[in-house]
């Protein structure tokens, strides 16, 4: 975990305020929607071949984790290490609790499914480790989480869960 220490401040009248140690993820925190989980190594040999291929098994799953607040999709921004991006550029609504699957490949979207589709059949996510940002309409920083293969999936079965 890396940890971002904030600075001591110094008050007017020389006093020393405490210095303490942050996650370097706790703004993510302050987000209705978050990265419940990726599906970064999608099952069989990886192929992007729109047909035939499988990359519509890879996919990215954000939930709306706010107990009353309704979030549209709509301008939020996912993108990986090396700048592989998408722009929801819908409007997708998600209810408390509810999630949507960001699936590769081409396919139609379906708020009845839960599922929005790339239209690009090339992976994003590398399957020894990256690192997921997701952005707010504001280009505000709404999570972001980095894994590798080796020290984030125990059970190796290219699925790792971020948050429950």
């Amino acid at each position: 975990m890396r940890i971002r220490l904030a600075l001591a401040m110094v008050t007017a009248a020389g006093s020393i305020a405490a210095v303490s140690a942050a996650p370097a993820h706790a703004a993510e925190y302050t987000s209705a929607l978050k990265v419940k989980g990726v599906q970064y190594d999608a099952p069989g040999s990886d192929s992007n071949n729109c047909r035939t291929g499988n990359t519509k098994d890879e996919y990215l799953t954000i939930k709306n984790y706010s107990a009353s607040k309704t979030v549209n999709l709509k301008g939020y921004v996912v993108e990986d290490t090396v700048g592989n991006f998408f722009d929801f550029t819908a409007n997708h609504y998600l209810q408390p609790g509810d999630y949507v699957k960001l699936r590769g490949g081409n396919g139609t979207d379906s708020d009845a499914k839960n599922v929005v589709y790339r239209q690009n059949c090339n992976f994003i996510w590398n399957n020894d480790k990256d690192t997921i940002y997701l952005y707010k309409p504001s280009g505000s920083r709404a999570d972001v989480h980095s894994y590798t293969q080796s020290g984030s999936d125990r059970d190796r079965n290219g699925y790792i869960t971020f948050h429950s």
